[in-house]
């Protein structure tokens, strides 16, 4: 996969890319014949106890989270972290991170191994159910829209790609958390809600779906929070963080607070968070409610699959 020139990973809309390719490996074997040869090789009438495949054990589909990548090295450190608070939330599901770019591993690479731990009859392996593609990407964009279905079509494992994690309550519930631990109070009087705005942080893209999540998103937290929130850009849309706030302090909003929607810490988050008048949040980072919502994503899309099949 060659990176794109995006030096930040929470941007959607970088030049197009193709990851993945075929992984190597050649014609698998043929998973039947050895239980057969045991049972032919026993007298007639005693076949006795056939030792199972444990490729064929039932068994979750293995989770992989698919994170942009940055040249960032907290990001990794912040993905890595949200990992290990899914798996604690759900012990037993293998759970793998893949990048689009950037960073290793890269999903390509990730889906190759898992057809190789397969192949190698390991334990933790995505066998005959395959793999659920959560995106660690908080709206639809070309990410979600090619560069990650491409990749899954490349696998040569069964995958289902599930929905990005925004806009969704479990996003609201981090940012509203995010925001009260910079500072944010709940206005308390009617001048206060008057003069008071938050401006929602976003990446940006050229794809209006992007800007279609992001708004419902803003109008979700604005719900929470009783004050408006804009949707404003990090690059690619408008307006900026910058011309955000400032079209706000032109209606008289000076109490303005810029939230993060940035997964983990980056050049984007930093030059948002640099632009707030007053209080900026953390990025969303390693919140319980994030992981939750990969779960979430990930139930999604496999109940999704198990309705397809019974329709």
């Amino acid at each position: 996969m060659t990176a794109s020139p995006s030096p930040d990973d929470e941007t959607h809309d970088e030049s197009p890319h193709r990851p993945g390719g075929t992984p190597p490996g050649g014609v698998r074997p043929d998973r039947t014949a050895h239980p057969m040869n045991r049972i032919s090789s026993r007298p007639a009438g005693r076949p006795g106890p056939v030792p199972l495949d444990r490729r064929r054990r039932p068994g979750p589909p293995a989770l992989v989270v698919v994170a942009h990548g940055s040249r960032d090295p907290r990001a990794l450190r912040t993905v890595s972290a949200l990992l290990e608070d899914v798996r604690g939330l759900r012990p037993g599901l293998p759970v793998h991170l893949g990048h689009i770019e950037l960073n290793e591993p890269l999903l390509s690479d990730t889906l190759a191994g898992l057809d190789a731990a397969d192949t190698a009859d390991t334990v933790d392996t995505a066998g005959a159910e395959g793999a659920v593609l959560v995106p660690l990407l908080l709206s639809r964009g070309y990410h979600v829209r090619r560069d990650i279905p491409e990749a899954a079509a490349a696998a040569r494992v069964r995958t289902r790609v599930a929905a990005p994690l925004g806009p969704h309550p479990l996003l609201v519930e981090t940012l509203h958390e995010r925001l009260v631990e910079a500072g944010w109070r709940t206005p308390a009087t009617d001048a206060e809600r008057r003069t008071s705005a938050v401006v929602l942080a976003a990446a940006g893209s050229r794809d209006p779906d992007s800007a279609v999540d992001t708004g419902r998103t803003a109008r979700l937290l604005a719900d929470r929070l009783g004050v408006p929130v804009v949707p404003a850009y990090a690059s690619t849309a408008a307006p900026t963080v910058p011309d955000a706030v400032r079209a706000l302090a032109a209606r008289g909003r000076h109490r303005v607070a810029v939230a993060s929607c940035f997964t983990a810490p980056g050049r984007f988050a930093t030059e948002c968070a640099q632009a707030a008048p007053w209080i900026a949040s953390a990025p969303l980072g390693t919140h319980e409610a994030m992981a939750r919502l990969v779960l979430h994503r990930y139930d999604q899309a496999r109940a999704a699959t198990a309705d397809s099949h019974a329709a």
